[in-house]
């Protein structure tokens, strides 16, 4: 098996997800290098059964028993991924760039961008994510390299480096690379300040790199994730003059709606005076916890305020989303049965089809 079969084998498709139960078998959480199992088959099995309700032979989601909540939750867990299968997402018809934001920190902003990038990447979308947070979590969790000694993001916007010339591959997942960040972004900001052209660096330099693309023949990228830093500084103008779509990732409690009007204001501001093209696409809800009754209420009063822009997709508190990048991976690879990589995959299916 050569080493990119092995990656494209790490995280089942959309045309090929199956039940939890299905994937059972795989065994524990994946290390970079070993050799697994494909889970192909046993989805493909799993699907042809489920589907099969004529003939003599029971579905499957009609035999199991929701007499208790687990029985319950694990019945419309298989229902959910039942409805992923064989869906292909469409291309978008030009490049979709999203800011991901919220000037709230511990929200699930890196987790949400490169999840989402994950999924769409193994739909056979081809995604970028660039990396502006100087904690660079994203770089780390989509397996790219980022000490001090490795040109990075902030190379391009302070020494007007090339973005082709930053740009890694994910290990894991084909179709999608990183602009990894490094420690130097920290004092970027103040770099910044004295630039000709200080917010609009990172446009040009994706403007330049899409340009550089289609010189060389490459396929133009469908989505880029920009992964921004907790906070309002230059770097994130810079995604924001950059993007066409801001993704707010919101925890369902109550401080994440304190910072909700913050943002918004800033990002009116931008659109005012930077950027008239931004707009605010996408809002999903993070770390829901199903068995309070704030999470429901928070949840319930953010798609009151914002109905077309809250995805129904929700992203549970899940212990293996938190444990994937202690391995460099994202959920989708490190453990895609679980809950956590069900519902990035439901939220990024619901984006592409938007």
């Amino acid at each position: 098996m050569t080493s990119s079969e092995a990656h494209t084998q790490r995280i089942p498709p959309f045309v090929s997800l199956g039940s939890a139960r299905s994937l059972a078998g795989m065994g524990s959480a994946p290390v970079r290098g070993e050799n697994h199992p494909n889970p192909v088959a046993g989805v493909a099995s799993f699907a042809s059964v489920s589907r099969e309700t004529s003939g003599g032979k029971m579905n499957v989601i009609d035999t199991m028993d929701d007499s208790s909540p687990i029985a319950r939750e694990l019945a419309h867990e298989t229902k959910r991924r039942e409805r992923l299968v064989g869906r292909e997402l469409p291309k978008p018809d030009k490049t979709r760039v999203f800011t991901v934001s919220n000037q709230k920190g511990g929200v699930g902003k890196t987790t949400t961008t490169v999840n989402i990038a994950a999924a769409l990447a193994a739909a056979g979308l081809n995604v970028l994510v660039i990396d502006i947070d100087p904690q660079g979590n994203a770089s780390t969790a989509l397996g790219v390299e980022h000490h001090a000694d490795v040109d990075s993001i902030y190379d391009v916007l302070i020494n007007d480096f090339p973005l082709a010339d930053v740009v890694a591959p994910c290990p894991d997942i084909s179709n999608l690379i990183c602009a990894p960040a490094t420690i130097h972004l920290a004092g970027a900001e103040i770099e910044l300040v004295s630039l000709v052209a200080r917010e609009q660096r990172l446009r040009r330099a994706i403007d330049v790199y899409a340009k550089t693309r289609a010189k060389n023949g490459e396929e133009r990228l469908d989505y880029i994730f920009i992964d921004c830093p907790p906070s309002l500084g230059l770097l994130t103008v810079n995604a924001f003059c950059a993007a066409g779509e801001v993704l707010i990732p919101i925890q369902c409690e109550y401080y994440a709606l304190e910072g909700l009007s913050q943002l918004l204001k800033n990002i009116e501001m931008i659109q005012k005076h930077l950027n008239a093209d931004l707009v605010v696409s996408t809002i999903l809800l993070t770390m829901y916890d199903g068995r309070t009754n704030l999470a429901a209420q928070v949840a319930a009063e953010v798609r009151q305020h914002f109905p077309d822009q809250v995805l129904g997709a929700v992203v549970p508190r899940s212990v293996r989303i938190s444990e994937a990048p202690s391995y460099q991976q994202t959920v989708m690879t490190y453990d895609p049965s679980s809950s956590g990589a069900l519902s990035y995959l439901e939220a990024a299916a619901e984006i592409a089809e938007r």
